[in-house]
Parts: C-alpha cells; sequence; structure tokens
C-alpha cells in the first residue's frame, strides 16, 4: 500500500507539506490535475492547479473527499484556508500544501516517478550515479561543452565525457571530486556563488590570468531552493541561444537531485533510528551490523557537542560539523542526534575511517563564526551489543569536559580514569556530606569572610607533599606565602598532617568539595 505519508516524505520537505492527514487514508493510486467539474478516482492525489480561491478549493476537497480521493495538494495560501481545512477534516481526505514557487508540471513528474517505484516496494528512489552521469552528457551536448554537476557544497556530482578537453582546475576537480580550494577562492572572489545564490539565471565567468579557461554556470533550482550548480567549461562568450538551452535543463537536473535527496533521507532517517536502538540497547547486533554496514571490529561511541548559537541554528551547527569531520574520511561515520548532542559510531582503529581519524579531524575543528569549538568525548572500544554502555561512558567523560574538570577538548573514557574516579568518588562523598566533619568547615568559613585562600592552599599541600614550590606554582603565589598560609591555617585549625590517614581523610573531604 502507497499512503499519502510515505509520498510526502519521499517528495521531501522542499516541495510538500501534509497540513493534514487523516488516520487512515486510502491507498495511493494516481495523479490528476483537477478539472472543473471533472470526477477523480478511488486513491488520487489530485493537484487543485486552477483553483481560484478558498471557496473554489473548499469545494474542490469536499468533491474528492466524495469521490474517494487519496489527497487535494493546494498552493499556499488556499491550503491554509480555514474553509479549506475544515472540509479536509470533515471529508476525512489528506490536505497537503506544496511550495509557492514548485512548477505543476515538474511536480507531477516527479509525483509519478516516486508512485512508480514505491508500487514497485523499491527503497532504492536514487535515479543512480549512472542515470545522472548520463544526464551530464546530454547537457554537456546541449551546451556543447564539457559539464559538471555539483551539490551546493562544491562537491561533484556527476560529471560529462570530454573532460580532457578542459583545464588543471577542472581536471583537479574531477579528481578530488569538488573544487579545489584554491579555485574555489578565486571563483568566490569574482562573486560567482554570491550571483548563485541571488537566482540568476547564467552567469559567465572569463577565462583567468593563471591558464583556466572560462565558464557557464547555471544554479539547479526547485521550490526557490538551490540545490546545486552546473558547470561547463567554454571557449568563450556563449550565444544567449546556447546559454538558455543550458539553463533549459536545470529543471530536469532539479528533479533528479530532489529524488536522490529523498533516498538519502529516507535511508538517513532509517539509519539513524536503528542507531538510537543501537545506543539504548534496544537494537539486535546481527540486525545493526547488517544494516548500519559495520564491521566485525570494536567500535566506539563518540559523543560531540557544539557550544554556542541559539536553538534556531543549533541543530545546522551540529550539521555542519558532522559535515566537516567527515571530509577526507574513508567512510562516513554512522551518526545520530539526542537530547541535543550528536553521536557517532566509529571503529577503534587509527587508520581510514577510524576513531584516530575522526580524533584527529575534532581537535583539528576550530570555533566558527557562530560556536565555540566543539567538545567531544568517547566511550570504550566494544562489540556491537556493548555500543548502549560505550555510550554511557561518552556521557559521562564529556560531563567532565563540561564542568572544566579537564583541560581537553577531545578525550576518551578510558584516558580519563584518574578524573573519572575522582568525580566518581567526590560524588559519593558528598552525597555523604563528608565535607561537613571535623574542622575544614571552619577553614571554609574564614575563606569566605576573610578570603584567605586556606582551602585551596592545604589542597595543593596535599597534592604535592614535600614540594611546597610545586604546590606555589600550582597556586600562582611565591613559596614563602605558601609556608605563611600554612603555619596562619594550622593556627587557625589544629590538624596533625602528619598523621597519614588525616591527611587521607582531608583529601577526601577536599576532592569532594573540588570535583562533586
Amino acid at each position: 500500500m502507497v499512503s499519502v505519508r510515505s509520498v510526502v516524505d519521499r517528495v521531501g520537505p522542499t516541495l510538500l507539506h501534509a497540513l493534514q492527514v487523516p488516520d487512515d487514508p486510502p491507498a495511493v493510486a494516481d495523479v490528476v490535475i483537477a478539472e472543473p467539474g471533472g470526477a477523480v478516482a478511488a486513491g488520487d492525489l489530485v493537484l487543485g492547479v486552477a483553483t481560484a480561491g478558498p471557496e473554489d478549493a473548499a469545494r474542490l476537497v469536499k468533491r474528492s473527499a466524495e469521490q474517494g480521493a487519496a489527497a487535494v495538494l493546494l498552493k499556499p495560501p488556499l491550503a491554509s484556508k480555514p474553509a479549506v481545512k475544515r472540509a479536509a477534516k470533515a471529508g476525512g481526505i489528506a490536505l497537503v500544501q506544496v511550495h509557492a514557487a514548485t512548477s505543476w508540471a515538474q511536480l507531477v513528474w516527479l509525483l509519478r516517478t516516486v508512485l512508480d517505484a514505491l508500487a514497485d516496494e523499491s527503497e532504492d528512489l536514487d535515479p543512480g550515479s549512472g542515470d545522472l552521469f548520463r544526464l551530464a552528457d546530454a547537457v554537456a551536448s546541449v551546451v556543447d561543452a564539457p559539464v559538471t554537476i555539483e551539490d551546493t557544497n562544491s562537491r561533484v556530482l556527476a560529471y560529462s565525457a570530454r573532460q580532457d578537453l578542459t583545464d588543471p582546475a577542472r581536471v583537479a576537480t574531477i579528481m578530488g571530486r569538488r573544487i579545489p580550494d584554491d579555485v574555489l577562492a578565486r571563483f568566490r572572489s569574482r562573486g560567482v556563488f554570491r550571483e548563485l545564490s541571488r537566482g540568476r539565471q547564467t552567469i559567465f565567468v572569463p577565462a583567468q590570468r593563471d591558464g583556466t579557461l572560462p565558464r557557464l554556470i547555471v544554479p539547479i533550482r526547485m521550490g526557490g531552493e538551490l540545490l546545486g550548480s552546473m558547470w561547463a567549461v567554454v571557449a568563450g562568450p556563449v550565444s544567449d541561444e546556447r546559454a538558455a538551452a543550458f539553463a533549459d535543463a536545470a529543471p530536469v537536473v532539479a528533479l533528479h537531485l530532489l529524488r536522490r535527496r529523498a533516498h538519502t533521507d529516507a535511508q538517513r532517517r532509517a539509519s539513524a533510528e536503528l542507531l538510537r536502538a543501537v545506543l539504548e540497547g534496544r537494537a539486535n547486533p546481527r540486525k545493526a551490523m547488517a544494516e548500519l554496514d559495520l564491521s566485525d571490529e570494536p567500535h566506539r561511541v563518540v559523543v560531540i557537542e557544539v557550544t554556542g548559537g541559539d536553538g534556531r541554528d543549533a541543530e545546522g551547527l551540529r550539521l555542519a560539523l558532522l559535515e566537516r569531520i567527515s571530509q577526507g574520511i574513508g567512510s562516513r561515520p554512522v551518526a545520530t542526534e539526542l537530547g541535543g548532542l550528536l553521536y557517532a559510531v566509529v571503529p577503534d582503529r587509527p587508520g581510514s575511517g577510524g576513531w584516530g581519524e575522526l580524533r584527529d579531524a575534532l581537535v583539528a575543528t576550530g570555533p566558527s563564526r557562530r560556536s565555540g569549538a566543539p567538545r567531544a568525548a568517547a566511550g570504550a572500544p566494544g562489540e556491537i551489543g556493548d555500543l548502549s554502555a560505550s555510550r554511557l561512558q561518552a556521557d559521562e567523560a564529556l560531563g567532565l569536559l563540561r564542568a572544566e574538570l579537564l583541560p581537553e577538548r577531545v578525550i576518551t573514557f578510558d584516558e580519563a580514569w584518574t578524573a573519572l574516579t575522582l568525580h566518581r568518588g567526590a560524588t559519593a562523598a558528598a552525597g555523604a556530606k563528608v565535607a561537613e566533619l571535623g574542622p575544614l568547615g571552619a577553614l571554609r568559613g574564614h575563606d569566605e569572610t576573610g578570603k584567605a585562600g586556606y582551602v585551596e592552599t592545604l589542597y595543593e599541600w596535599l597534592r604535592h607533599p614535600g614540594d611546597p614550590r610545586a604546590a606555589a606554582r600550582e597556586l600562582r603565589i611565591h613559596p614563602n606565602t605558601l609556608r605563611y598560609r600554612m603555619r596562619k591555617l594550622l593556627e587557625l585549625v589544629p590538624l596533625d598532617l602528619d598523621d597519614p590517614d588525616v591527611r587521607l581523610a582531608l583529601i577526601t573531604q577536599l576532592v569532594a568539595l573540588r570535583w562533586s
């Protein structure tokens, strides 16, 4: 059964937004354009192409519901009008809003493609890299120049034949599957990407002094969203007719990119849900290994926190971080988001795609314009069935970083054992109120009134037994000042610091104060 919800999910939020879907809608059968007074069949997706106003839209919804249609698709503002929503609710029919800038003709083509794929029970809505490469060849023949199709991050998705007739910049782009940074900087300085974002139909970039040949660039858009661009290496200025033909190919490429993204989004959602189950100990390890494509070796759970930014762009910052840390890594980490934190599962190995490489990428990731540098902690390595324990360990280690109890930004659970031991011991001691015992309270009270720093002085003295210079360095004071403070605090409270049990009790109390 092909449901309205599955169709909307597969096409994606760029084009469609379900305003109302009944609990038990009919199965989707076909796509039809509403005709005045025309009949629709059961299960049809009815497109309100010529709907004039709210009353007309409400009548269309009512008529479609009576004839057993699955959904009515309308553009704003009609789709959200109260009368239209009431009609959909009363008729028990789904109401879907179409992005205002979407072409109805393109939407019909895309919906029918999705319906065909779903009807065949195929999960692969991706037109395939082969299809996209063939499309690049077709576009190249239109513009009579070698072409690349790129996403919004300047990564090459497909390229046509005849790339041997280009320049070193294009060859490097094909080899690296993205525009090299230095070439990217030159195009950016010429305002190319600014023009792409503004919606120019075609952009011509003349030849450059370093030998880079001219480029004719066309943005790929759908529903007002920039999905990518097409780049043709041309010999010189292009005629208006050929440039227009090049631009006319963009909507077809946009449909392919949307289908690819719908497929990728569906896979990502399924993988994220399964990974959440793994991290919570609810998943079958064999199923997780197969469906998440995890190798049969120890893995670590890595939790990453992005600091700074506000609630509106926090998710975008996390996604951008995942994008950055994944660059150059042999296989992209299996990742999901839980509670505002990013979790990744990586093999515990130093080579490509392993924790060692991911760690290097995280350490190298500095603060961005909108956020601070990320904090990250990795749990101990374990088998797939033990990843829920590794997740808890990663969370505990991240807690130490958040509390600034460790100077690092990236740490592993096994490396942080001393700090974890102190923190766990301090937490237990704090719960037992050990700091309230003995004469320590008098020192704390004296510090609160006189700011003498006696508690901190005693802590460092005990941490560096027999080495007053090291203790003084930690306090950033002169050793003579340290000795003076110790003499004064011992006059204030009677402590036998020669007794090892007294020293051990005091360090337990001071650790509880400092680490809990």
